[in-house]
């Protein structure tokens, strides 16, 4: 999600007063168990290791949280550290806090202290104070606030484009052709934003065919997502950032008007004020595909200029051209289901009452494939080399390829042209497109736990 090639943690240095001499073990009060989270980032080895002592002796749950943060942020003694969280869980992971993570990630029931989220708040403040319009006191959530995570940047270091300078096709002499764009099309507005400039911003908020979007892209988890960011009730439509924070290897995104937290992956408040306000953004349609095939298809569309008001090297794979070409993960985040590897890339769907999962390699050499989400009979058409997958209703019609294209298929001896839009029949009649995406497998299993997948 954020620029994870060139991060460099910090420690963070906490001073102020004392912990709280050790005869109250067992009556902690709220403060005791700040003072003492807080005396782990102490510049003081004296104050570290009677905070360590202090934990040992009361032997309770409440403060691993701050414990593996310790493993990130904290001065020294990483290794005391680990022989407390040892102590404290029984667990044997070393100084790993990747392992740390993990391991609480799946253990919900080791809950932190009454007020870890003003301990949360005064940390995470002491790298960039703007991270308290997120985290602070008292607010609410859906996620576990102990499994949010820092990306190495300060809030909005990846700067969101908006309302960004599009130009025409022709003029746009430095994308090559078989690069990767992001593809959008709504009411005959057709723009295609290159994945070399979007690697860098991860967010756009545009307005296309007459419709106000935001396309959330995480590069983490390789999700990018196109959201309507109207909602019903609200007079004004969303307008998206990037915070800095993750969950589970997910950008957790903010909107500027309340400063909540959204799961980029599900288009749900899940941190501050609008946590609880039953709002989901709805999907809209995008397609990952090359830029001449998204050009041919779309001689008229307009194209990112690589002018965006910001100095970054927008050459392709940068910065994250090592992390695509991986297979592990740069931040933790659990994959219980093991029938694909973690970055798989995977197209998925996801209807009211059921989601399912493709693997991109069931499109290799360009497939039709007849299936059906739930009860809805579907057809999708899909490149593996490209990246491209389109879904659309089949109203139970079998479809199948025709020739080497994929512009257009067959159906009953029939042919359907294939639209951003819809599949478009004899006669003008149509079948809707579905807005589905491309992402990591771990990523997708791991909201989607129980989602269908194809094989």
């Amino acid at each position: 999600m954020l620029l994870y090639a060139t991060l460099t943690l910090v420690a963070v240095v906490w001073s102020g007063r004392a912990p709280m001499a050790q005869d109250r073990l067992s009556e902690s009060s709220q403060a005791d168990l700040i003072d003492y989270a807080k005396a782990l980032f102490s510049p003081s080895t004296e104050r570290r290791r009677q905070a360590l002592q202090w934990m040992r002796d009361r032997n309770q749950s409440d403060v691993v949280a701050p414990l593996v943060m310790a493993l990130r942020y904290a001065h020294g003694d990483r290794e005391e550290v680990a022989a407390v969280l040892n102590d404290i869980t029984g667990e044997t992971h070393g100084k790993d806090w990747f392992k740390w993570m993990l391991w609480q990630q799946s253990h919900p029931e080791t809950t932190p202290f009454d007020g870890f989220d003003r301990f949360q708040s005064d940390l995470y403040a002491r790298i960039d104070p703007e991270f308290r319009s997120f985290l602070y006191p008292g607010v609410k959530h859906e996620i576990r606030l102990e499994e949010i995570t820092w990306g190495g940047v300060v809030k909005d270091g990846i700067p969101a484009l908006t309302n960004p300078q599009l130009i025409p096709a022709r003029e746009a002499r430095y994308v090559s052709d078989d690069e990767p764009v992001f593809g959008i099309e709504i009411n005959g507005d057709a723009r295609a934003y290159p994945y070399r400039i979007m690697d860098w911003h991860e967010m756009f908020n545009d307005v296309v065919g007459g419709v106000p979007v935001s396309l959330a892209y995480c590069t983490l988890c390789g999700a990018g997502i196109l959201f309507d960011t109207r909602v019903e009730g609200r007079d004004e439509p969303f307008v998206f950032g990037s915070s800095g924070f993750l969950y589970r290897s997910n950008k957790l995104m903010y909107d500027q008007q309340t400063q909540s937290l959204w799961n980029q992956f599900t288009g749900r408040p899940v941190v501050g004020k609008l946590t609880g306000a039953d709002i989901q953004l709805q999907v809209l349609p995008v397609a990952t595909t090359a830029w001449a095939d998204w050009r041919s298809r779309h001689p008229d569309t307009t194209v990112l200029s690589l002018d965006t008001g910001h100095s970054r090297d927008y050459s392709p794979g940068r910065p994250y051209g090592r992390y695509f070409a991986s297979g592990e993960l740069m931040f933790p985040a659990l994959t219980p289901d093991e029938r694909l590897r973690p970055k798989d890339q995977v197209f998925g769907l996801r209807i009211t009452g059921a989601e399912k999962a493709w693997p991109l390699s069931a499109f290799a050499g360009g497939r039709v494939i007849n299936d059906r989400i739930g009860i809805v009979a579907i057809v999708l058409v899909g490149d593996e080399d490209s990246r491209t997958v389109r879904a659309y209703r089949s109203g139970g019609r079998r479809f199948e390829k025709l020739g080497q294209s994929l512009e257009r298929i067959a159906a009953a001896d029939e042919t359907w042209v294939v639209t951003e839009k819809a599949l478009v029949g004899p006669k003008g009649v149509t079948l809707s497109r579905l807005p589905g995406h491309l992402a990591y497998w771990f990523a997708w299993s791991g909201y989607f736990s129980d989602a269908d997948l194809f094989d």
